[in-house]
């Protein structure tokens, strides 16, 4: 399968594709926009896109995306983040004048950055590969960029320091996206087989008025579902009022899950399920 990623070849995104798609063709699309665009046209067969960072919150810009495209959530990764600082050989910590990343990236080293480079020029970039490859292309012993150990490998950059976030339990939650109509079975590894399964919808209450929040989560403790995430969203359009993207344990077709979305539906303005698949593992 042809798998969509946002960033240059040695992003973390591409490191995701291969945890969950071993054999995979990683296929890199210049913004998250296009990697939509390409699993809804049909140009890839799946999407890999991260959501969320457990240091620096959510990726609001995919929730709007997947508002905006009917696609399906398949799979879920945990992916460890490591952050190293790469510049071309000959520079030193000591050289270093500007620091390119894309702005989550900066936003989980600022802890390192404010230490050790306090006069550096903070620079974002679209994507920490690539940053990399900027870095690379100018040979300038002044300029580094944060991104991975994967890209210091592809645009040969010497690593002036390594595992910079702020804290080291820094995972970038990955999902995988497929069409509706695309009911082909993922391939689960070993230790998946037995995971919890997990349901994400999306929707948006039926009016603004006190209690509305509390009824439509209502559904779902009345039945001792587990909701392991809820992010609201500003609805476009309607200045003032939001959307709501929720996580629960269980499956859609479980009869408990069932029924609350029958309920939430009732409740609600519109309820979209965005999909059903198994809680994803944690990679170190």
């Amino acid at each position: 399968m042809n798998i969509a990623f946002q960033g240059e070849t040695g992003a973390y995104s591409e490191e995701a594709v291969s945890a969950l798609y071993p054999d995979g063709i990683a296929v890199p699309y210049p913004s998250f926009d296009a990697v939509f665009e390409a699993v809804a046209t049909g140009q890839a067969d799946r999407a890999v896109i991260p959501i969320e960072n457990s240091l620096y919150g959510s990726v609001h810009q995919n929730y709007d995306l997947l508002r905006e495209h009917d696609l399906r959530i398949r799979a879920e990764v945990q992916l460890r983040i490591r952050h190293q600082l790469l510049s071309v050989h000959g520079s030193s910590l000591q050289s270093i004048q500007t620091v390119l990343s894309h702005p989550q990236a900066l936003g989980q080293c600022r802890e390192f950055l404010k230490s050790n480079l306090p006069n550096a020029t903070v620079v974002s970039a679209y994507d920490t590969a690539g940053a990399a490859k900027l870095v690379a292309e100018s040979a300038d012993v002044s300029r580094a960029a944060i991104a991975s150990r994967a890209a210091a490998t592809e645009y040969q950059l010497q690593t002036l320091a390594s595992d910079i976030e702020s804290n080291h339990e820094n995972y970038t939650r990955f999902l995988a996206l497929a069409r509706p109509e695309d009911h082909v079975p993922e391939k689960l590894h070993s230790d998946e087989s037995e995971s919890e399964m997990k349901t994400s919808v999306l929707y948006a209450q039926s009016e603004n008025v006190p209690g509305s929040l509390f009824k439509s989560l209502a559904v779902f403790a009345l039945r001792d579902i587990d909701l392991l995430k809820i992010e609201s969203r500003p609805l476009v359009g309607s200045p003032g009022k939001y959307i709501f993207y929720l996580d629960l344990l269980g499956h859609e077709t479980d009869e408990r899950v069932k029924n609350a979305l029958h309920h939430l539906n009732e409740v609600a303005a519109t309820v979209s399920l965005l999909g059903s698949y198994r809680t994803g593992r944690f990679i170190d």
